[in-house]
């Protein structure tokens, strides 16, 4: 059995990838809560049915889009990170470059992860890949930190949350593409590594 819709068609065994292609080309054209499952379903060129055989409804249908793109997200860092070499600082950098190419280059994954407003207490598998992602980060954070004096060491957990929240505003901020963003004399990556920088040096660190 096969569907067939603008040109474009597939057989029923991958409907569900079908549907996933389909959202993310929503979520980019409207934004992750813009668009009904019934949306989902005509952009899929499928019935307004159809979508249940694989999905209870549109919000299990981001979770599973989001889902996918925590587990690329952590994919990229963890490669990124690739454990601290040649050493924890220039590794460090490497991941926050990383976060901003990933949410350039996967605007309608990072839209699903951060902005789509899903509970991540209804999906366990959801909840596993976000923290899959933040723990690459943690774990450089508590690298980093290990390089500093014992006394006044500040928490490994501190750190990565505040550098989460730099590298997230940052991404968040230049992903606007319209006249409402202020416009910036630096790219991204450099005002995360300025950010970054000031933020180390304030922690006593050398740089």
């Amino acid at each position: 059995m096969s569907w067939r819709q603008h040109g474009r068609g597939y057989h029923h065994g991958n409907l569900r990838e079908a549907l996933i292609q389909a959202a993310l080309d929503l979520i980019a054209e409207k934004g992750p809560t813009g668009f009904t499952f019934a949306d989902a379903a005509r952009s899929a060129g499928v019935s307004a049915a159809a979508p249940y055989r694989h999905f209870r409804d549109r919000d299990e249908l981001l979770s599973d889009v989001a889902t996918r793109g925590f587990v690329r997200f952590a994919a990229d860092l963890e490669e990124a990170w690739d454990e601290g070499r040649p050493d924890p600082q220039s590794a460090f950098e490497r991941v926050g470059r990383a976060y901003l190419t990933f949410a350039r280059r996967e605007p309608s994954f990072y839209s699903a992860m951060f902005e789509s407003g899903l509970p991540v207490s209804d999906s366990p598998e959801l909840r596993e890949a976000g923290e899959r992602a933040y723990a690459v980060l943690r774990r450089a954070s508590e690298t980093l930190v290990a390089t500093l004096p014992e006394k006044g060491r500040p928490p490994a957990s501190m750190v990565s949350f505040h550098v989460w929240a730099l590298s997230h505003g940052i991404a968040s901020l230049f992903a606007r593409g319209d006249q409402g963003r202020r416009k910036l004399p630096m790219s991204a990556e450099e005002l995360l590594e300025a950010g970054v920088l000031v933020y180390l040096r304030g922690l006593g660190m050398k740089t």
